[in-house]
């Protein structure tokens, strides 16, 4: 996945191997572990997901916690089962007071305390509601704003620290949109059934925050109206998910002087002191949305800013108070997931403590769930696959020398991190009291505002991770120049240990390629070695270059994923063309093994269509209808589905591993078939 300028990660994978550390591979026997779940009596060539899965998506029921099952994504909830064991010990404990193991276990006591927690009801967000109440003018609006995003409290202000697009060894200061209560700005004014369901959803669930502060049924659909006016006008000055793809045009880096002038109500010098920022300038990526905020201090009316800010706030805050208010958001989300129960509070509160204190949480994780052995077997596979990328580049036949050398300099220079980090964070800063949840949180997220806030105008810290290692995903961050695979991902069907190298090349390596491709993609392609975006492209092979992703665009916005609904293919082009490289790199990489340099059927299988047969199952997935079309609206990834049969049809190896022919669904004719890298 391609970790955002938001620093949150969003799951995208990669796959590649190579020459070097193949003596020590081959030298240790693993098991040919069996395939299991093929249904032989569908036609591969028809639709590869289904004759890998089929027999298990037909017959695996989703939880009613859940809204899919299967690998990827929902890997995380057995995650979450083991994360609630280490945290179920450590709770019960006697921890030393300060230490790691206090604070993780105190925080997850203090969060299963439900009888505490609804005891208290919405009583630990009276004091910011009364807040509210005393804002007198549009500077103690915005006062307001500030010192509330300092701990976790966001609304119409987003503020972060981080590399400079043009500079990326210094860290500056952010802004981007925010503002809104629905997952998108599409929401707004999609008029469909389903979306529409969504917004009337959305507005019942505002209705239900201020009922259960004390307004009347009728005051609290007024109430709800009026917020949902506001957010949709904020809406209006947001930039589409497509339009955040372009790199170039969502940096903005101004003068504070000259924001100042153009913004007064927002009176940028007065918003940075409050937040402790030191700084004269500001990356602004999207400068319509501050445009628009800006106008909007002066036309809504004050009283009314104060009803949306109290909305933001109860809704920020919902999860962690009571059980009504907790029951109001779920109400709310299953509409959109479609997911039937709540989770158990133990699994709510794995995710929260993995969310506050994930690099503590990760030390005992990684202790108990991650040997040596297998983080030394996958540098062996990254390293395998990087190269194997390299001598694919060399093979290009629509990339000058010129331009391929500055492409494998890049390659060169990528950091490769894998299971956890070397240095992990300290909480010495934050306090935990086993007996106050809400004050634990507020103490985690103003914690790490302050953690955040110290990076400005100082050197980036290349050894940061910006995912837990607990998390079941991968990313690839084109600022640092580095791809990241923590532990949670190293495991079946994704890494074993134990497995042939059909498997691990079919899993993990084609998450290894996806990766190393983002720094290839769409969006990667603009940053240079050091991670600065800036060309290094000629004019002629970066045409070139755009007509094929071009060509990614339009073959997956033909794929329909439900009803008529078809992928958004401008949208998810980087995830695709990872994934179609991710597996032509990770296959190359596996024919470098002795494995691979054979053809001894293993279980009916060739090692050739092992491999394949393991791209396929390590995207078993079944969603809830609602849930895979919230995913169509916003994630930058194909479905699982499409992560299959896309990268397939376009790779002439699977075509003669399962004899693939003109008449069958998945076919592609040669010269239509996209290779990018």
């Amino acid at each position: 996945m391609r970790l955002s300028k938001m620093r949150k990660t969003i799951v995208i994978l990669l796959g590649l191997l190579s020459l070097a550390s193949c003596k020590k591979e081959e030298t240790a026997e693993k098991e040919f572990k069996e395939i299991t779940g093929v249904d032989h009596n569908l036609k591969p060539g028809d639709n590869f997901f289904r004759y890998v899965n089929a027999k298990w998506y037909d017959t695996v029921s989703i939880p009613a916690t859940q809204a899919g099952a299967g690998a990827y994504m929902f890997m995380n909830y057995p995650q979450r089962l083991r994360l609630q064991g280490i945290l179920d010990s450590v709770s019960k404990s006697e921890n030393t007071k300060g230490s790691i193991a206090q604070k993780v276990g105190d925080f997850y006591a203090s969060g299963m305390d439900t009888a505490t927690i609804n005891k208290r009801g919405f009583k630990p967000v009276k004091p910011v509601l009364n807040d509210i109440d005393k804002i007198k003018d549009i500077p103690s609006l915005m006062h307001f704003v500030t010192n509330n995003m300092m701990v976790g409290n966001g609304s119409i202000l987003s503020f972060y620290v981080g590399p400079d697009d043009k500079n990326s060894q210094m860290n500056i200061a952010h802004a981007n949109q925010t503002g809104i209560g629905l997952p998108d700005r599409d929401y707004y004014f999609s008029e469909d059934t389903e979306t529409v369901a969504i917004q009337q959803a959305y507005k019942k669930y505002l209705s239900s925050l201020f009922r259960l502060t004390g307004s009347s049924e009728a005051e609290a659909k007024e109430k709800a109206d009026l917020v949902y006016d506001i957010d949709k006008q904020i809406a209006q000055s947001h930039r589409t998910r497509i339009e955040r793809r372009d790199v170039k045009a969502n940096y903005n880096k101004m003068a504070v002087s000259d924001l100042d002038e153009k913004h007064p109500n927002i009176a940028w010098s007065a918003v940075l002191d409050d937040l402790n920022a030191q700084t004269d300038s500001i990356d602004v990526g999207q400068p319509e949305y501050y445009d628009q905020l800006n106008s909007l201090l002066k036309t809504v009316p004050l009283e009314d800013w104060k009803v949306y800010l109290k909305a933001h706030t109860l809704q920020n805050y919902a999860d962690n108070l009571s059980k009504p208010f907790v029951d109001a958001a779920f109400e709310y989300s299953k509409v959109i997931s479609g997911q039937a129960v709540q989770k158990t509070r133990g699994e709510i509160m794995a995710s929260a403590v993995d969310d506050y204190l994930g690099e503590a949480l990760g030390q005992l994780y990684v202790k108990k769930y991650f040997p040596e052995e297998a983080k030394e077997r996958m540098q062996q596979l990254v390293d395998n696959v990087q190269k194997a990328y390299a001598a694919r580049i060399d093979k290009l036949e629509w990339m000058s020398d010129s331009t391929k050398l500055k492409a494998k300099e890049k390659l060169a220079a990528i950091t490769k991190k894998i299971g956890y980090p070397d240095h992990w964070k300290e909480y010495n800063n934050v306090t935990i009291d086993s007996n106050k949840y809400f004050e634990n949180i507020v103490s985690a997220s103003s914690a790490a505002y302050q953690r955040n806030l110290e990076k400005l105008g100082k050197p980036v810290d290349k050894s940061e991770w910006f995912t837990t290692p607990s998390t079941v995903t991968a990313y690839n961050n084109p600022s640092a120049n580095e791809i990241v695979f923590p532990a949670g991902i190293l495991q079946p069907p994704y890494f074993d240990n134990e497995a042939d190298d059909a498997l691990n090349y079919g899993g993990i390596g084609m998450v290894i390629g996806h990766e190393l491709t983002h720094t290839f993609d769409d969006q990667g392609a603009q940053f240079d070695k050091e991670g600065n975006v800036k060309n290094w492209w000629t004019d002629s092979d970066y045409e070139k270059f755009k007509s094929k992703i071009q060509q990614v665009i339009d073959q997956y916005s033909e794929f329909t994923v439900l009803d008529s609904l078809h992928i958004k293919g401008a949208m998810t082009v980087g995830e695709n063309t990872a994934d179609i490289a991710g597996v032509a790199v990770a296959y190359d990489a596996f024919k470098m093994t002795k494995e691979g340099q054979d053809s001894t059927k293993i279980g009916d299988f060739t090692p050739d269509q092992r491999f394949f047969l393991s791209v396929a199952k390590i995207w078993r997935v079944k969603m809830k209808d609602e849930f895979l079309r919230l995913w169509i609206n916003n994630n930058p990834h194909s479905p699982p589905l499409w992560r299959v049969n896309g990268p397939l049809m376009n790779n002439p190896h699977f075509y003669e591993a399962f004899d693939v022919k003109p008449e069958d669904s998945l076919y592609v004719a040669e010269e239509d078939r996209i290779v990018i890298w």
